[in-house]
């Protein structure tokens, strides 16, 4: 999954970015607040590991500026030297999900974030994924739809796969981009798009199948089931139409 962490001291983002690649995550690192923020508001992640004590803002400011301007429910965990209860309290209070002192034990941080995206992220964990007519069952890597297989390339599955794990989220394309291609030169945005289209076309995610797959201009894609009633009875009536 793909994890931000923030702490002005290059030693420890560096701990904590290996302690995340070990368990199989991207780990992008921000040494101030401002550079987190505005990545923030062009790109998606998974969690946030962040410091207490920063250069230019303290992190319960930042928590809530992530709770409160930005509307996300990003989990946080603070990596902190913090060790009073007072600031365990403030932490959380502002809007951070888990608490953890400093100095860093490996195991430890890597149990907490695991059981941070356990929470927030279900489908990722679940050996079967049921949507409505789509049936994804990863660890065979096959998904069917209305009970008949559908083949996939690669490419396409995961892709798929990872749309409807995360079902409703705002996925930006760089999000995209790494969890499927990885970071390689082939992760292009071209490419991307193009399978968007052809999953849009072969898994017909349109509202009237109760599903839609939709672009948001200048940061990424959304899948989102859809009530189809409810979505025909809030259009206007046509001109002319009894009411």
């Amino acid at each position: 999954m793909r994890i931000a962490a923030l702490d002005d001291e290059p030693s420890q983002l560096e701990l904590i970015r290996h302690t995340m690649e070990s368990i199989g995550h991207e780990c992008h690192g921000f040494e101030d607040a401002k550079s987190l923020l505005r990545a923030l508001r062009q790109q998606t992640f998974d969690l946030l590991i962040l410091d207490w004590t920063l250069p230019d803002v303290m992190g319960p400011d930042v928590v809530r500026a992530i709770r409160g301007e930005m509307l996300s429910r990003l989990p946080i965990l603070f990596v902190t030297n913090r060790r009073e209860e007072a600031d365990m309290v403030r932490g959380l209070e502002a809007g951070a999900d888990d608490f953890m002192v400093k100095p860093i034990r490996t195991g430890e941080l890597a149990a907490r974030t695991q059981a941070l995206l356990r929470r927030a992220y279900p489908h990722q964990h679940e050996p079967e994924i049921v949507f409505g007519p789509y049936h994804f069952s990863p660890q065979l890597r096959t998904l069917q739809v209305n009970g008949e297989p559908l083949e996939l390339k690669h490419r396409e599955y995961e892709l798929a796969l990872f749309l409807f794990q995360n079902m409703g989220r705002l996925l930006s394309r760089e999000h995209l981009r790494e969890a499927v291609w990885g970071q390689g030169p082939e992760a292009s945005s071209r490419s991307l798009d193009t399978h968007i289209s052809r999953l849009r076309a072969k898994l017909d995610l349109r509202p009237h199948n109760g599903f839609l797959l939709s672009a948001i201009y200048g940061l990424g894609y959304r899948l989102e089931a859809i009530d189809a009633d409810t979505l025909m009875s809030s259009r206007p009536a046509p001109l002319g139409s009894p009411t």
